[in-house]
């Protein structure tokens, strides 16, 4: 043979030998194929002798009666012993925390596990691990529902988000995705720095314990997703516990799943607190201004108590009424008072000014009426002096005084005497007059006593027109170092309270926990 003859020999056995290989591919594909669609056949005959009229038993099964427990150990039923059902939960998402409804919102993954002897069956030597089902009325469910529900729906898009898994030994997971609204009853005493626990309680609504037994998972029965962030709120603890409750038709078996969430104090301590300082102090600027400065003053008292009264009425609409006292309305209460207490101290500022206003014209008047009766007896005086030096007629009306001696002080005005003559070599004149009187001046100027007098007397009515606005100073002056005392001293006093309170809150919960997931283990 050449060497064109043994290439092409090679040639066709290489082509004859792929042939065969394919044809022989198929064909085991084929019977794969046979064997998958008779795998998925034995499936379905299985479902149907389990759940059809009769079973390999001839037993007819219905999903509307209780299966008895099973004991592997005796391989016996027992008809006297209630049903166990094992569940976890999953918690996908908490969206959100209703403090004015008292309500939180979740999403989870609700998986019950329980032994149905009446499902049994052979599992093809290991290669039937599990039937899977979607149509949860064709199997007995437990009559679960959730004690503080207020809303719920299941989830469809785009299936369904259910399925039932029967097992070879008859035991029936049951998963579902579901969406709750439940209530939460809060406590907001330390609000803002409060922690909440809310509650998801599971229960039968128609077997008693006798009946349905609800038992915790052993290994992990409460899992959490990954990254479950909430806007105002971290969740510092959870536990699982039992909370049967007995009623007038029995006792029934509950589950509980305890979330302690707490308030996230960054946000209340930016949006509520640092504002509120900041409005108390800007409602100290007024005690810096002119007490004259009537609409500045005026408008910055009114516009900041305005602004707190805005924000405390913000803060309520968010919040349930309620019958005690939180403590975010003993601050925004104390805020309050300290912006009205700055507005109300310019008021008796203003009326110690106004005071002020009013002596000072009485002061003015008095003076004025000196001055006229000072006038007078200078006239007097003149008059007198102008009688018994130029002897004028007895018939003269200002000569006529009927007065044996007359003594003047002239020390009211503290000038001395004014017209006549000034000369008083014995302390003393005579002036005669036309009826045969005398009249004594005894000038006081030069005594000292008197003199003493008059300076204490001027004293006085210097300190008089000036007390007014002392004291209208002096209380701002006041204001402006006792409001920031006292605010400061609040704020001691009420951070060491509510911050302690917080603390053993806090604690309380701790030791709660702890009892729930030693009982739930």
């Amino acid at each position: 043979m050449d060497v064109f003859q043994k290439i092409s020999l090679l040639n066709f056995v290489i082509i004859f030998t792929f042939f065969i290989a394919r044809n022989d591919g198929r064909r085991r594909r084929n019977e794969n194929v046979k064997r998958v669609e008779n795998f998925r056949q034995k499936e379905k005959d299985v479902l149907d002798t389990i759940l059809g009229s009769k079973n390999a038993r001839g037993h007819t099964y219905d999903a509307r009666i209780r299966p008895q427990s099973f004991d592997p150990f005796t391989n016996e039923t027992d008809p006297s012993s209630p049903t166990f059902v094992n569940v976890n939960i999953y918690l996908r998402t908490i969206n959100d925390i209703n403090d004015y409804k008292m309500e939180f919102a979740i999403q989870i993954t609700f998986r019950q596990r329980w032994n149905d002897p009446r499902l049994r069956f052979d599992d093809q030597l290991g290669r039937m691990k599990y039937l899977t089902m979607t149509d949860p009325r064709k199997v007995w469910m437990p009559d679960t529902f959730f004690r503080n529900e207020k809303s719920g729906h299941f989830h469809n898009i785009l299936v369904n988000n259910v399925y039932i898994r029967i097992f070879p030994n008859g035991d029936v997971l049951y998963s579902i995705r579901i969406s709750l609204t439940l209530s939460c009853p809060m406590n907001l005493k330390l609000y803002p720095m409060d922690r909440q626990t809310c509650a998801l309680k599971i229960a039968s609504y128609g077997y008693t314990t006798d009946d349905i037994t609800y038992l915790w998972d052993a290994a992990d029965p409460v899992q959490l997703a990954q990254n479950l962030n909430l806007p105002r709120f971290n969740i510092e603890k959870y536990s699982s516990s039992y909370c049967n409750v007995k009623t007038n038709t029995g006792e029934y078996s509950c589950l509980s799943v305890d979330l302690v969430f707490k308030r996230q104090f960054s946000y209340y301590l930016i949006t509520i607190y640092v504002p509120g300082c900041m409005l108390v102090i800007v409602s100290w600027v007024n005690f810096w201004l002119d007490p004259k400065a009537v609409p500045a003053r005026v408008a910055l008292g009114v516009t900041t108590l305005l602004t707190m009264s805005t924000q405390t009425a913000s803060i309520n609409s968010a919040l349930p009424p309620v019958a005690y006292t939180k403590a975010i309305d003993v601050w925004q209460g104390v805020c309050v008072g300290f912006v009205f207490s700055a507005l109300m101290e310019y008021a008796l500022v203003n009326y110690a000014l106004r005071g002020k206003v009013k002596r000072k014209r009485k002061l003015s008047e008095a003076a004025a009426e000196i001055e006229n009766q000072v006038r007078m007896m200078d006239e007097t005086m003149l008059l007198c002096n102008g009688n018994g030096q130029n002897g004028k007629s007895k018939n003269s009306p200002k000569s006529n005084i009927n007065a044996d001696h007359i003594v003047l002080y002239n020390g009211t005005v503290g000038n001395g005497m004014r017209g006549g003559s000034r000369k008083n070599s014995d302390h003393e004149q005579q002036f005669n007059l036309n009826n045969g009187g005398n009249i004594l001046m005894n000038p006081l100027l030069e005594d000292p006593a008197y003199l003493n007098w008059l300076e204490k007397q001027d004293k006085k009515r210097s300190r008089r027109c000036q007390m007014p606005q002392d004291r209208s100073k002096r209380i701002d002056v006041v204001s402006r170092y006792l409001f920031p005392l006292v605010f400061a001293i609040f704020n001691l006093a009420y951070w060491c309270t509510y911050l302690t309170q917080a603390r053993r809150e806090a604690e309380t919960l701790s030791l709660i926990g702890q009892n729930g997931k030693s009982s739930a283990g």
